[in-house]
């Protein structure tokens, strides 16, 4: 039965482990519970926060609103010719939902094994990784609409993809909430190993035909050597997004640091390796108070303790202004900051 809890910790429900609390929450596993809580007088209110695994949010103060932790479960498949719609509640656990996929068969999420958070927030952030994103494998989402109490079908075209961005992060921020989505995926596997060190992990183990268990099995492995496990140190995985510049912007740099990692996109722009930037500058597994980045991974922002969310903000503040100042761009946060 759905309840409304006053005066919650958070820690629980965030990846960084900040230890703010909530004026209200609300755990939903099904969209009768929406439609439940949104018929409340309370919650018309309150400002509102949705949340998945809370793996892409940096809290710097308690929350003055309502905090709805989406948990809705269940997948299901149908196989239509070489073709797979696997259908999946946004409360699923991200990786959980790639195993599901990898274990039946159903190719093209492999490249994106391992990466923190829940179905429902994919298509939100457009996640991606090893040149896989959400959108290529995207078929469509369901959606509570807040402010009419309907669910609305949202199809590719809708959603106004672009790197790390949608619409729901664009001009319907704050309006809908994804309560399952469809994906797209293939029963005939075209295996993606171009990017990254996916290639020399297969090379490393003997493998020359992979199939997408090989590709999942080696980008978790990279992904383990390189990022920590928020169960034991606060992180929310990437914390800045990797830049995109224009040529000209491009040969300016290369012109001083002939070495920068980059790699071209479909647009005709340039794009940077944020962690490659930060450690150029100095940061690789600095250890600022209770925070700073991985050891292992410049790109990756932690809480080795204690740490405040509003510590972790200041020294993501340091490596913006250090990297802009070497390099001439301007990162940009990947993390929600609240």
């Amino acid at each position: 039965m759905l309840q409304i809890q006053e005066n919650i910790s958070l820690k629980p429900y965030n990846s960084f482990g900040i230890d703010v609390k909530a004026s209200y929450f609300a755990e939903i596993s099904s969209e009768a519970d929406l439609v439940s809580l949104f018929k409340n007088e309370l919650v018309k209110s309150q400002r509102l926060l949705v949340i998945g695994g809370g793996s892409n949010v940096l809290f710097t103060k308690d929350y003055d609103g309502l905090v709805i932790k989406i948990s809705i479960k269940g997948i299901q498949s149908k196989v239509i010719d070489e073709k797979v719609l696997v259908t999946a509640g946004a409360g699923e656990v991200w990786n959980d939902f790639v195993n599901y996929c990898v274990e039946h068969h159903f190719a093209g999420v492999e490249n994106l094994s391992l990466i923190p958070g829940t179905v429902g927030a994919s298509p939100i952030q457009n996640i991606g990784a090893y040149g896989v994103e959400l959108k290529d494998v995207f078929e469509s989402c369901t959606a509570f609409e807040i402010k009419t109490g309907k669910m609305k079908t949202f199809g590719y075209a809708d959603c106004h993809f672009g790197y790390r961005e949608s619409i729901f992060k664009g001009e319907l921020k704050g309006q809908y909430i994804i309560t399952s989505v469809i994906f797209r995926l293939s029963a005939e596997a075209k295996i993606n190993t171009s990017y990254g060190a996916i290639e020399t992990e297969l090379l490393n183990r003997g493998i020359e035909n992979p199939d997408i268990a090989d590709v999942s099995s080696a980008v978790s492995h990279i992904r383990v050597s390189k990022l920590p496990d928020p169960s034991t140190i606060g992180n929310a995985g990437s914390f800045f997004k990797n830049p995109v510049i224009e040529k000209h912007e491009f040969a300016d740099i290369v012109a001083k640091h002939p070495d920068v990692v980059h790699y071209p996109t479909a647009d005709d722009k340039i794009k940077l390796a944020a962690g490659w930037l930060i450690e150029q500058c100095g940061w690789k597994g600095k250890v600022v108070g209770q925070t700073g980045t991985w050891k292992n991974q410049a790109l990756v922002l932690v809480n080795h303790a204690h740490a405040t969310g509003t510590e972790v903000y200041n020294f993501s503040e340091q490596i913006i202004d250090s990297v802009k100042s070497t390099f001439g761009v301007t990162l940009e946060r990947e993390v929600n900051i609240l």
